[in-house]
């Protein structure tokens, strides 16, 4: 590869430098060290290699320094020894500011993508930087694991090396928020979320993973990332234990909860007996909930709550008896599973309604 051109300025005052050296054999000031830093950070700002910044002033040295005796070259091989130290200092301070700087900018852009903040114009010119086209559709997939995550963290590293390793160059963005790892797809491309539920669910040891709809637009990421946010809320709370999750399919959800009101008259008309009950109303709320979850059989319900057959029929008599509704009705049985699952998404009985 050919190298750069080293800026004239990144050489100012070296061959002085050289001069005082072979004349008295000191060792460089202070200031002379730090001008040479200050010409490592000018050569990285200017897109030099450190390899380049050497070699222009071993050249440099090696014209100013003709004939030099024993003693002298050995004065200047210190110098010298000095001067490269100094330059790699510099060129690598430049190096890391520029990486906090990148990172930073990055941490902006992700942060005004997922909260819909900024000009959606100015957003997409940045995001084109970051690997995404706004113009078009996309969706996100957010991971939940058993601790907080960030960008550095080894996990979004085995995340990352994954992906691209598997699809390369794609436009995907992989990062953290908030302690999940987070991936931005185009919304055609579902197998880059599905491959990235699969590797983080590996990573995070069994985390779960929650994949938004496809929208267009900026505006697009925002409706999809929010979405599975609220489909990992749900699963908290209605007790889904599915590894991957997918806001279309949980769609019913929000639909049932849009009248909250509503579905609290219902919870409170159809479970609200269920309070006088021995145990209270939890222990019927989980009898019921693991009745319709195991598809109305007794037999795999009283399983799954480790009681008898016996023990679970009496408590869905029980049910019966105090809420008027029996759960082997098909109409009575549409109303309590209905009033169940608004009771997991309000919370009820453990909050008032």
């Amino acid at each position: 590869m050919a190298a750069r051109e080293i800026p004239e300025d990144c050489l100012d005052g070296y061959q002085p430098i050289l001069a005082e050296v072979c004349a008295t054999g000191r060792r460089l000031t202070r200031d002379e060290l730090e001008s040479r830093r200050a010409a490592g950070e000018r050569a990285a700002e200017a897109g030099c290699s450190l390899r380049d910044l050497v070699r222009a002033h071993l050249a440099t040295t090696r014209a100013a320094c003709p004939g030099l005796s024993p003693a002298s070259l050995d004065h200047v091989l210190a110098a010298v020894e000095q001067v490269v130290d100094a330059l790699a200092e510099g060129h690598e301070r430049a190096q890391l500011l520029a990486v906090r700087q990148e990172e930073a900018a990055r941490r902006e852009f992700i942060d005004d993508l997922l909260h819909g903040r900024r000009d959606p114009g100015h957003l997409a010119e940045r995001a084109e930087r970051f690997g995404l086209l706004l113009s078009h559709t996309h969706a996100v997939a957010v991971a939940n694991g058993p601790q907080a995550y960030d960008d550095a963290h080894p996990a979004m590293r085995s995340v990352e090396r994954a992906l691209a390793g598997r699809f390369g160059n794609r436009r995907i963005l992989l990062t953290a928020k908030d302690g999940r790892l987070l991936c931005v797809a185009p919304g055609d491309q579902d197998d880059v979320l599905v491959h990235f539920a699969e590797q983080a669910r590996a990573a995070t040891r069994g985390g779960q993973v929650a994949i938004g709809r496809a929208h267009p637009g900026a505006g697009g990421v925002v409706h999809s990332y929010e979405e599975a946010l609220n489909a990992l809320d749900l699963a908290g709370r209605m007790n889904l234990e599915a590894p991957l999750l997918r806001a279309a399919d949980l769609l019913v959800f929000p639909v049932l909860t849009r009248d909250r009101q509503a579905m609290a008259d219902l919870v409170l008309s159809a479970l609200g007996p269920l309070r006088k009950a021995r145990g209270g109303a939890p222990v019927m709320l989980d009898t019921l909930a693991a009745y319709f979850d195991s598809g109305c059989n007794a037999a795999e319900a009283a399983r799954r709550l480790s009681l008898s057959v016996r023990a679970f029929t009496y408590r869905l008599e029980r049910i019966q008896q105090l809420t008027g509704s029996s759960p082997a009705d098909p109409v009575q049985r549409y109303t309590l599973q209905t009033a169940v699952i608004g009771a997991r998404l309000l919370d009820w009985p453990a909050r008032e309604l």
